[in-house]
């Protein structure tokens, strides 16, 4: 989850509360404090919520939650003086734009650093990594509108930010420290993005760096936002950074895009100008809305609340809400436009429990009582557990989520069909429920390359096949003597302990050498594997030394 470093003082310019009270209740609204340094706090927010990214929406969310600018912050849109037109070449490479042009803005380093986080953190949370989203922030003193989003070939050249000679587009994919990271990102693309000014003079090679001459500095006025990409958040993200800019009392101002292809235009979140339809106004800030009826909300919080409470608990995250029928009680809310976690009522039940406080919740005893006993599976993970630590091996828990990269080419498997895919990732690295354990392993293995050797590992956890959880054990071991032998002792003496009778017959799993690899039956049913790995795992997770590893079904051990 995302760490976000605020600065104090900053923080106690914007919303008015003291340093001390918003780090003894920014966990209310869903946060932890990290740490807490002389003139900054760090503060870990959840993944859904990007609106809490920076200085200014934390400010924000403080003062709703105290009560000092409660319900729907509403932000004045002027009409647009600015233009940038859409070329149909641009529309197979990355067809999603949204800008907006913010003026009136007094920055400060403070300020110029939240904003640069912001858009980094958002990058991330939003954007995997820059693919669905990237945002560009340009000082508009010294290039001229009406812009204009295209393509230019590998060879076009231009001044990148932090260079003062012209590189050619593929010179800083290949030199710039900025190209290089995000390279594979257009790897595929004949030619690649560009926004240009009414002069020709660049403002952005998206999703990769902006020009040097539009470079934000503590003079800088005015801004002109893009935010590019391959999907809808991209306008979610331009609403969250403009939201931020008006936080510190910068003037809104919207763009007219203008879409040759005009098949982009009618996906966009924004207001389509007067008679033209390849024509939008962005950004659209107007309030989604959202009927939610108190019969809802009090059967999923397992409590009664009066109509005050709701609209007072919503109040305090940030949301109008009004009544709009009486029988049954039902509520009219409104929800900011750069909320993205408010997808279903539910994300509403949620901010009226958050609002109300988890800790203002009545208890209540459960209305049927029992005797509580270990379940037999929990017991024999206690068992396994204590086995492989007898045997000098360290538990861990890895995430269960992972990628078909990881998963499977890493470990040189092929790709089977009883996976279970997440259906809105949030990052490319978390596509995926594992359906073995072992790759979870080796990854910590290399998280760990700068410890002392040797490493032994295990997990029991839980896994997903053909849409099934299932309990699997996996252990991992590296040092410069790791081999078969040792392994097939491990398993052994583990098997042994469990009273678990076995044999074994030789592996073809491409993840282990062939020849230093068997697989594990049981009562004449393959429940595992072990052996060494193949040196191209080795490789693919960037690891030195020999591993040795086992993997094994739970369910069919006991």
């Amino acid at each position: 989850m995302p760490v976000i470093t605020v600065d104090s003082k900053d923080l106690e310019a914007l919303s008015g509360i003291d340093r001390q009270k918003i780090i003894d209740n920014v966990s209310m609204i869903g946060a932890e404090v990290e740490r807490v340094e002389e003139e900054t706090i760090d503060i870990e927010f959840f993944p859904n919520r990007p609106d809490l990214y920076s200085v200014e929406g934390v400010s924000r969310a403080m003062k709703a939650f105290f009560g000092i600018s409660p319900g729907l912050q509403k932000y004045t849109v002027k009409p647009p003086q600015v233009e940038i037109t859409i070329k149909k070449e641009v529309k197979d490479v990355r067809p999603v734009l949204g800008c907006a042009v913010v003026r009136g803005l007094s920055f400060t380093s403070a300020s110029i650093k939240s904003l640069m986080d912001l858009q980094e953190d958002l990058h991330w949370a939003l954007g995997r990594g820059r693919k669905k989203v990237s945002i560009g922030v340009h000082d508009m003193k010294g290039i001229t509108a009406p812009f204009t989003y295209t393509v230019e070939s590998p060879d076009f050249a231009f001044v990148p930010l932090d260079h003062t000679e012209k590189m050619t587009m593929t010179e800083i994919l290949e030199k710039h420290d900025k190209g290089v990271k995000f390279a594979h990102l257009v790897k595929d693309m004949n030619k690649y993005p560009i926004i240009k000014d009414a002069n020709g003079n660049i403002l952005s090679f998206p999703p990769i760096i902006n020009g040097t001459l539009t470079t934000v500095t503590e003079s800088t006025k005015e801004l002109f936002i893009d935010v590019t990409g391959t999907s809808k958040e991209v306008y979610t993200a331009l609403n969250i950074v403009v939201a931020a800019l008006a936080e510190r009392g910068g003037i809104i101002e919207a763009v007219r895009i203008i879409d040759e292809s005009a098949e982009n235009a009618g996906k966009a979140e924004g207001n389509k100008a007067e008679g033209k339809e390849n024509e939008i106004i962005l950004p659209n800030l107007e309030p989604s809305v959202q009927i939610v009826t108190l019969e809802e909300i009090e059967s999923h919080l397992g409590f009664k609340l009066s109509s005050e409470e709701v609209i007072e608990s919503l109040a305090k995250m940030g949301l109008d809400a009004t009544v709009i029928s009486k029988s049954p009680m039902t509520f009219d809310i409104s929800v900011p436009a750069y909320r993205a976690d408010i997808l279903h009522k539910y994300d509403i039940i949620e901010d009226v429990a958050i609002g109300y406080g988890y800790a203002e919740i009545p208890a209540k005893l459960p209305e049927t009582y029992t005797a509580g006993k270990s379940h037999p599976l929990s017991t024999a993970r206690l068992c396994a557990c204590e086995a492989l630590i007898s045997l000098g091996y360290s538990q861990v828990m890895p995430f269960t989520l992972t990628s078909e990269k990881i998963h499977f080419e890493n470990m040189r498997r092929p790709v089977t069909n009883d996976v279970t895919y997440v259906m809105h990732p949030i990052s490319e690295d978390q596509t995926m429920i594992r359906t073995t354990v072992l790759p979870g392993l080796l990854e910590i293995l290399a998280l760990n390359r700068h410890r002392g050797l040797p490493q032994k590992i295990f997990e029991v956890g839980e896994v997903a096949v053909n849409g099934k959880n299932k309990q699997k054990i996996a252990a991992v071991s590296i040092h410069p003597a790791a081999n078969f032998t040792e392994m097939s002792e491990v398993v052994d003496a583990f098997l042994r302990e469990m009273k678990t009778e076995y044999e074994l017959k030789e592996s073809d799993d491409p993840a282990f050498l062939p020849g230093r690899a068997a697989d594990i039956y049981v009562g004449g049913k393959k429940i595992g594997v072990f052996g060494e790995f193949y040196p191209g795992v080795l490789i693919a997770f960037e690891l030195g030394y020999a591993v040795i590893g086992f993997e094994a079904d739970m369910s069919l051990i006991f």
